[in-house]
């Protein structure tokens, strides 16, 4: 029931965790295990010798939906997508943003759950290790970023924006914004962006698929963090 039914898990606080990877960033992140399950008449494996998703399975707390969860820092770099259709896309964007630095995923909006099994798979276990976040619209950030110590600048991301992704000057504290996969940002969120950077394609393509895009920034984002200012 967990693992098909979205409303059963956010009534029982619970998610559906399968596979020997997961399994092992859930427990390396400290998450509440409530239960694990296995056949009795079917012998485990060594852990991880092979990658069955159902051979072990693992029941596991829902962490609230805290945005105090995501701990200021003078160096913050924040991942926020807005209404994501795709579970797939969201795991790979968590993944994303753990492999490239972020300290936090922010979800906003009727969205897709990052707990289902296909985002949880998707991310490889990043969401374990991520502090991963849902907010109902922009009220609630809005709420978050002034409770913050500093002030993070707000970076949207768009086919059609205002300047070039390594032109941006991205530095931290920042929050990149990324839309949905067919519609983009919601206006309300665009409105609140800084600057809005695009990434300049070549060929018949006119656009990049969300995930893709949005990892090219948190790259372009790591990548001129890493860059010291010339003497």
């Amino acid at each position: 029931m967990l693992k098909r039914n979205r409303v059963r898990r956010q009534q029982c606080r619970e998610l559906f965790v399968e596979g020997v990877r997961p399994i092992d960033r859930l427990l390396a992140s400290g998450w509440q295990v409530r239960s694990l399950w296995w056949c009795p008449e079917r012998p485990l494996s060594r852990w991880a010798q092979r990658e069955e998703p159902t051979e072990l399975v693992a029941v596991a707390a829902m962490p609230p939906d805290d945005p105090g969860r995501i701990a200021w820092r003078p160096d913050l770099v924040v991942l926020l997508f807005d209404r994501p259709a795709s579970p797939g896309n969201l795991g790979t964007l968590v993944r994303a943003a753990d492999a490239l630095g972020a300290h936090g995923v922010i979800v906003t909006g009727h969205a897709a759950d990052p707990y289902d099994p296909r985002a949880i798979r998707a991310s490889l276990g990043s969401l374990f290790a991520l502090p991963v976040v849902r907010l109902p619209g922009v009220r609630q950030l809005d709420g978050w970023l002034a409770g913050l110590p500093g002030r993070p600048r707000l970076v949207g991301t768009d086919s059609a924006g205002d300047v070039d992704v390594w032109d941006a000057g991205l530095r931290p504290p920042v929050v990149i914004l990324a839309g949905n996969e067919a519609s983009g940002l919601g206006h309300a969120l665009r409105a609140r962006c800084d600057a809005l950077v695009r990434i300049p394609v070549e060929g018949s393509a006119d656009s990049l698929n969300v995930t893709v895009a949005t990892s090219i920034v948190l790259y372009e984002l790591r990548r001129s963090r890493s860059v010291q200012p010339s003497p």
